[in-house]
């Protein structure tokens, strides 16, 4: 439909889907560190204590996004008939298919939408999460190991009301084992929307972890295609061959700084 989303029928399913592409170009390092920040900043239409993420909220409400999807349903539909829809994606493409998801249902009235995505923020509070589990009750989020994303912006646990929180049902992907026997299980969360057990009971510090998603990459091979690009030569994290990360606010000393300091300590 467009570079930011596509819609089309999968036969194998039988279904409309959706697809929301992932972080764009080589932002996702600055993206995160956004994220890290991010305070709720909206309310949302119609739902009484709802609050949100602006940015989320906006890319895909207040743009022609919108539009194109919903014509794209309407035509597809016109097709293959009353089938379900599914929606899906990726990263940022996660936040903006969880709103569309539910701008579907609410909205537009349809009634058999999915929602499945990969890696995505947190969108909202948990008043919003209570309303979307009410609109959308089998929506599955999928996270992976250690990755980055699903823990920001952050939750604070003392503080349940005035902080983002996920909607349920996390599925988080990740190994278990001891030496070599190691297996990959699919872990099903309750239904919180921030089962402890889960994704949050290891430290989120992978990007790595954010660009593989069961065993496919995320990480595009050419600039400007629909896959997330990192140049991991420009990021200003210290980063470990596993692909963590440790985030800072501080700023890097520049190039003429560090070469200053070469030459006063000769």
């Amino acid at each position: 439909m467009n570079k930011q989303a596509y819609v089309g029928f999968a036969s194998d399913i039988n279904a409309v889907v959706v697809v929301f592409r992932g972080t764009q170009e080589n932002s996702i390092q600055n993206w995160i560190e956004d994220l890290l920040w991010k305070q709720l900043d909206l309310d949302y239409p119609g739902m009484p204590e709802a609050m949100v993420h602006r940015g989320f909220y906006s890319a895909y409400h207040n743009t022609t996004i919108r539009d194109g999807i919903v014509s794209g349903i309407q035509k597809t539909q016109k097709l293959h008939g009353d089938v379900p829809i599914m929606v899906t994606g990726h990263s940022m493409g996660a936040a903006m298919a969880s709103f569309c998801a539910l701008d579907l249902v609410v909205n537009y009235g349809l009634d058999d939408v999915k929602l499945m995505t990969f890696g995505q923020p947190r969108v909202g509070n948990a008043a919003f999460a209570s309303y979307f589990k009410r609109y959308l009750p089998h929506a599955i989020r999928v996270t992976n190991a250690n990755d980055i994303v699903p823990h920001l912006p952050p939750y604070f646990s003392f503080f349940p009301q005035k902080t983002y929180h996920h909607f349920p049902r996390e599925v988080w992907v990740h190994d278990v084992g001891l030496g070599s026997l190691v297996y990959t299980v699919e872990q099903i969360c309750d239904d919180s929307g921030e089962d402890p057990a889960c994704s949050r009971s290891v430290s989120g510090n992978s990007i790595q972890d954010h660009i593989t998603y069961l065993g496919v990459s995320m990480h595009a091979e050419a600039w400007s295609s629909c896959r997330i690009v990192m140049d991991y030569a420009e990021l200003r994290y210290k980063m470990d061959l596993h692909g963590n990360v440790v985030l800072s606010k501080q700023q890097q000393q520049s190039g003429l700084s560090n070469e200053r300091r070469r030459h006063s300590a000769q």
